[in-house]
């Protein structure tokens, strides 16, 4: 309930003024082809709408409006109900993205490329589906109580076994519960152990052959493959295991009333007609609703993994100093201490000239890729103290001085398709001559005039792939 916004409670309002039309234009045409089952057989309910003096024609007149009645309403319902899961959808993957660009670096150390990416992706998408069958339950539920209203005033006495209906029907939606439960969770870290797998592809293929490991990187995948067919297989098993029962409870539940209107004196022929028709109505919505709370279930473990990030705090940066140091001089770094490595990293001493370049290189695992995270600026140090000149600052007017630089890491994976479009994402107002003199800095000045593949010339700023 919490992540829906004020639009989506608006039109899940809406949404269930129209399934409560639908079900009752439903339950009324199914009470309607009772005098057209029995042409000229009083009804002891209904008074004028089901008098026995109108004529057929009329009759499947006031059947074909309720029909066409519930058709529309059923229709605009589905309509608004896509509308809503769209919008639902676009939301979770804004709000947890915004979340991640957010968050501090330190908050994603522990946290693995693959899984963030199952987050965004194929995670939301099962959270989707579970939103999606809540509202299939929500329907379900609607149509039963206007379905069973509907029985309750045409017969009370065959309603007598509504109560034991509904005891065996929960009985049956709670069978296989907690299997269900394992396998969608198991489900989720599969496809979070495919995503490592899959991501950065031809890099991790370089790897995986200079160790010489092609064998058990098939085994490793293979097994993964085998452990999420296995949990799809059963998660269908399942369900049709479900359903199943589901049905066949209702068949007998059915048969019952019959054998209860027969035993018992009084229950008139088309009360009993008229109930069966109405109980007939929601065997569809019985299997679906067993199919809604499976589909929850998986959606439960992805809810959690998305509402692991979306508790990530936001990166806390202070606002900027009100005479922040100009960035003309040396900025000398005196002291700093950084965690992590584990045993932390203490930096003095370092001394950054405007104009010049500063190599940092060490062991492996040493902090080389902290220490720049805090140089950029991205991620806040244990210790620090500074100077600009004979000027002492804080971290936040260090941050102020270095927020205009550009962090590139040592494993970069553009998403771009183009050299083109990799500039202007970094300039999006720069001409062809700017970007023509960005690339003779870097010294690629020189591709442009080799001729592509194709034997032609280059045009103005080609499309070289990355």
């Amino acid at each position: 309930m919490r992540t829906l916004t004020g639009v989506e409670f608006a039109e899940t309002a809406a949404y269930v003024v129209l399934s409560l039309g639908a079900a009752f234009a439903g339950s009324l045409a199914a009470v309607l082809l009772v005098p057209l089952v029995q042409p000229g057989h009083t009804l002891p309910f209904g008074g004028a709408l089901f008098n026995a003096g109108l004529s057929v024609e009329m009759r499947s007149a006031i059947f074909a409006a309720a029909m066409v009645a519930f058709a529309l309403l059923r229709w605009q319902a589905a309509r608004l109900g896509a509308r809503l899961v769209g919008r639902y959808g676009m939301n979770l993957r804004r709000r947890v993205h915004a979340r991640l660009i957010d968050a501090p670096l330190t908050s994603l150390a522990d946290s693995t490329s693959a899984e963030i990416a199952n987050v965004l992706t194929h995670n939301v998408e099962l959270i989707i589906q579970g939103f999606s069958a809540l509202q299939q339950l929500l329907v379900a539920g609607v149509t039963a109580a206007v379905s069973l209203g509907f029985a309750f005033w045409v017969s009370p006495p065959l309603m007598l076994a509504a109560p034991l209906l509904a005891a065996l029907g929960l009985m049956a939606s709670r069978a296989y519960g907690r299997e269900q439960a394992l396998v969608s969770r198991q489900y989720v870290a599969d496809i979070t152990r495919l995503f490592w797998h899959s991501e950065d592809f031809p890099r991790r293929l370089r790897h995986v052959r200079s160790f010489e490991k092609e064998d058990a990187e098939r085994a490793s995948y293979g097994a993964i493959s085998a452990r999420l067919g296995h949990g799809y297989r059963r998660q269908l098993e399942l369900v049709a295991t479900g359903r199943l029962m589901l049905e066949l409870l209702a068949a007998i539940g059915i048969a019952a009333l019959f054998v209860l209107a027969h035993r018992w004196r009084g229950i008139d022929q088309s009360s009993l007609i008229a109930v069966c028709l109405l109980l007939g109505r929601l065997l569809p919505y019985l299997v679906a609703t067993r199919q809604s709370f499976h589909q929850l279930r998986s959606a439960a473990s992805a809810f959690e993994l998305w509402q692991r990030y979306m508790s990530l705090g936001p990166e806390r940066l202070s606002v900027a100093p009100a005479h922040t140091a100009t960035s003309g001089g040396a900025l000398h770094i005196e002291r700093m201490r950084l965690i992590p490595p584990a045993n932390g990293l203490d930096v003095a001493d370092l001394v950054l000239m405007p104009g010049e370049l500063t190599l940092i290189a060490g062991d492996s695992s040493i902090g080389k890729s902290s220490l720049v995270d805090v140089l950029a600026g991205m991620t806040t140090p244990e210790a620090f103290a500074a100077r600009v000149g004979e000027r002492s600052i804080d971290f936040d007017e260090y941050r102020e001085l270095v927020r205009k630089g550009a962090y590139v890491s040592q494993h970069v994976r553009p998403w771009q398709h183009s050299v083109r479009e990799c500039l202007l994402w970094a300039a999006p107002e720069a001409t062809d001559e700017m970007l023509r003199s960005v690339l003779t800095d870097v010294g690629l000045d020189k591709r442009l005039a080799e001729p592509n593949r194709r034997g032609g010339d280059c045009g103005p700023m080609p499309e070289h792939r990355q």
